[in-house]
């Protein structure tokens, strides 16, 4: 009996990471009514992060919301997640619910003047609900910040030359002489925080936090080197404070500079992807399969990044599984990258579509898709003897 693992990541401004699953699962039953398909949706740090690990764990993960500050000021509704082990509970974070660069309010308003503040106002409440342990997605950010706004809403005071608090933005950050940490939530020092990301620059200069992400975010092109030297000041000042140097660490320039807050905090980076596949059990799922699916709205060459699916790839292969790649669009001029990893790539469209109306019609697509190489991958398994591993 054909067994079918599915593990796609979300096609973001369309599907959730589950939908994919779900549009899929559909398909291939049309063409392969009695395969055992498992879904495991994947995510890599990034928008649809909580919604992978909680579909992923059932039971033991509940999902929760808490109304903090946008990376605008105005209140969110975030969702986060807490799931319950051996050990205790483990907060599950995703800075896109909090800080995102789909929320349409703050992406109209001045970069300059977004904070992470309200991730940091969710790791303070969380802190007085006990949790010790957090998992923190950090991609998808609108903010652009080093983080200085989760800082000081866990205590540290932010200053200028003449001792009055500053506004931890970039912005305010222009002005700022002095860091304090008398107020700092000591609780911090008990724990243990795992950044998921996918992002490895460091928080200044030309491959950092501003010069690579910040213009997807509205820092103009005349400003980066302005804002990066300002993040250059709050690191020189943040970290003798903590005594720990980490703005040239791998991921510090993640999501505008809140690796290196995370960091500073004694946080680990690691792949965002490779910690989902390890919650989700998909090493596990692959053990027995004859076949992978997974997929992302666009596969570029970026997707050999540590994207979710890469390390799906990766994973299948040490299991001798082949795994398509099924994404929203597929850079052409990646294609001879991408091939390698996986057993064909493919976007959705049969015919030329307009954007609007390939996201539109994404899950019917996808389905169709799905019947469409389920009968091609039983036909090459037919043909090859009963394997295409």
């Amino acid at each position: 009996m054909l067994k079918i693992v599915l593990a796609p990541d979300s096609f973001k401004g369309s599907l959730t990471a589950p939908e994919v699953c779900a549009a899929l699962a559909r398909g291939i039953a049309r063409s392969a009514p009695d395969a055992i398909v498992r879904s495991k949706p994947m995510a890599d740090g990034g928008e649809g992060t909580l919604d992978a690990v909680l579909a992923a764990v059932g039971g033991v993960g509940t999902r929760y919301h808490a109304r903090v500050h946008g990376a605008a000021g105005k209140d969110v509704d975030a969702g986060y997640g807490i799931i319950r082990d051996e050990h205790g509970d483990i907060a599950v974070l995703e800075a896109a619910q909090v800080v995102g660069i789909t929320d349409a309010h703050a992406m109209r308003h001045p970069v300059e003047r977004r904070s992470t503040r309200g991730l940091g106002e969710l790791m303070h409440k969380l802190l007085g609900d006990g949790v010790r342990r957090f998992s923190v997605g950090v991609g998808g950010s609108s903010t652009n910040d080093g983080g200085s706004g989760l800082l000081a809403a866990l205590g540290v005071a932010l200053r200028d030359a003449a001792g009055t608090p500053v506004e931890a933005t970039p912005l305010g950050l222009a002005s700022l002489a002095s860091v304090d940490l008398t107020q700092f939530d000591a609780r911090l020092a008990a724990c243990e925080i795992a950044i998921m990301s996918d992002v490895n620059n460091p928080l200044t200069g030309a491959l950092g936090a501003t010069a690579i992400f910040g213009p997807q975010k509205g820092v103009a092109a005349g400003d980066v080197e302005r804002i990066d030297r300002v993040l250059g000041n709050f690191a020189a000042l943040v970290q003798p404070a903590f005594g720990r140097f980490v703005a040239e660490r791998p991921g510090s320039g993640a999501a505008g500079g809140l690796g290196f807050a995370l960091q500073l905090l004694g946080g680990t980076v690691r792949s965002g992807a490779a910690v989902v596949a390890d919650r989700i059990g998909l090493d596990a799922a692959l053990a027995d399969a004859d076949w992978a699916i997974t997929g992302e709205g666009r596969s570029d060459r970026q997707t050999l990044l540590a994207k979710a699916p890469y390390v799906v790839a990766q994973r299948a292969k040490a299991h001798g599984v082949a795994v398509t790649l099924v994404s929203g669009a597929v850079d052409d001029a990646a294609l001879a990258s991408l091939a390698p990893h996986f057993s064909g790539c493919f976007g959705l469209p049969n015919a030329p579509l307009a954007l609007d109306e390939c996201i539109a019609r994404a899950a019917e697509l996808l389905e169709a898709r799905g019947a469409e190489l389920t009968r091609l991958f039983l036909a090459a398994r037919s043909a090859g003897g009963g394997s295409v591993k």
